[in-house]
């Protein structure tokens, strides 16, 4: 198990490191210095917490995808999720928020993170309104599934998954919580948050409709080449996963202020989470977890509804980081513990997951968004 995880140790190292170049740097004393690689340690671990159940559904789509697109995921997508959400996202909004230059935004972090923080802060309801409007598609549309036959909770999924013929359900509850908790804000916070949100509901539909068009030609083109085929689906899943990780990113980095203002401390912290979720999808996949637990996949989608509904409602109230790790943890381990006693019932043998509709923007499920 340790060979998953021999890259992101090494990467810690590194950021350890240079957290305590950036902490003596800042600091000049050795109690400064360990207070930072604290700071970096604890928000390490605060997205590991977060973003246990993101591995979970990253595995559920990278097992049916494309080995090359797999490696492309899993490199170029890390990149993307440590320099790009860790980075560059939150230098962007205070860009926009300030009108700035990419090159004045830096400064600001690097120079005055006071108001750097105040403007990240500032656009957190957008944020969550675009990031939870998008997890709870996600969500939803997994247990809004009819062919679904597979459940956990029965009490709870099967009537879900019978009401997967009403057409356009999950975007109508979507639509009804957004107006329901905008009516809990101000008026301009309102509309910020209801458009963010139409905007994060877009997002999953464009997503989905690309992945749904490249199926479609391969339907109607069946001489198209089956490298052009494989690179086309890859592309729609590499697309699907991008959004999902940004919109897992949103509450991290917010929250992550609530520890330091520094933009580099926050950067290294989360990019040591981020990595570990990198090395957890890539063991899921390659160990066939989700396979041999039938109902993790369950659990990371329940931990996925809950996040979202946390993201919507952080508008209105205060809800602490370790709260919403805790109940994504929760979920992810009440689900394993019922797939071991699940497996000891049918004999210690692996379960079929066949049923479980993966939730990569391809095939059948894309219909149902």
């Amino acid at each position: 198990m340790l060979k998953y995880y021999k890259g992101s140790f090494l990467f810690t190292g590194l950021c350890l490191l240079l957290g305590a170049w950036l902490g003596w740097s800042s600091t000049q004393t050795v109690i400064g210095t360990l207070g930072i690689l604290w700071i970096i340690a604890v928000l390490g671990v605060l997205e590991v917490s977060l973003s246990f159940d993101n591995a979970v559904v990253n595995a559920t789509v990278l097992r049916d995808m494309d080995p090359v697109w797999r490696r492309r995921f899993l490199t170029w997508g890390i990149l993307i999720a440590v320099f790009g959400m860790r980075i560059v996202f939150p230098l962007a909004i205070v860009a926009i928020a300030a009108k700035l230059g990419p090159i004045d935004a830096v400064k600001l972090a690097a120079t005055d993170p006071v108001t750097y923080e105040r403007i990240i802060t500032g656009a957190h309801v957008g944020i969550s309104g675009f990031g939870g409007a998008f997890l709870a598609m996600v969500g939803l549309t997994f247990f809004l599934d009819e062919s679904k036959d597979s459940h956990w909770i029965a009490l709870v999924e099967k009537p879900f998954a019978a009401l997967s013929r009403v057409s356009g359900l999950a975007i109508g509850v979507v639509l009804v919580g957004l107006y329901v908790i905008s009516r809990m804000i101000g008026p301009e916070e309102a509309m910020t948050f209801i458009v963010s949100g139409i905007f994060g509901l877009l997002a999953y539909i464009g997503v989905q409709a690309v992945g749904a068009l490249l199926e479609r030609e391969e339907e109607t083109n069946p001489g198209t080449a089956t490298t052009v085929v494989v690179a086309k689906s890859g592309l729609a899943s590499f697309l699907y996963l991008e959004v999902l990780d940004a919109s897992f990113s949103f509450d991290g980095v917010i929250g992550a202020f609530a520890l330091s203002n520094n933009l580099f401390i926050i950067a290294l912290g989360l990019g040591i989470g981020a990595m570990f979720v990198r090395s957890m999808t890539i063991m899921l996949v390659d160990r066939g977890t989700l396979t041999e637990y039938r109902y993790l996949e369950h659990g990371a989608f329940y931990a996925i509804i809950a996040l979202a509904a946390i993201m919507l409602l952080s508008v209105r109230f205060e809800i602490p980081e370790t709260v919403t790790g805790l109940i994504g943890a929760g979920f992810i381990g009440l689900a394993f513990l019922a797939s071991v006693r699940s497996n000891r019932a049918d004999g210690g043998g692996e379960s079929d997951l066949s049923e479980a509709d993966p939730v990569a923007p391809t095939g059948e499920h894309l219909n149902r968004a």
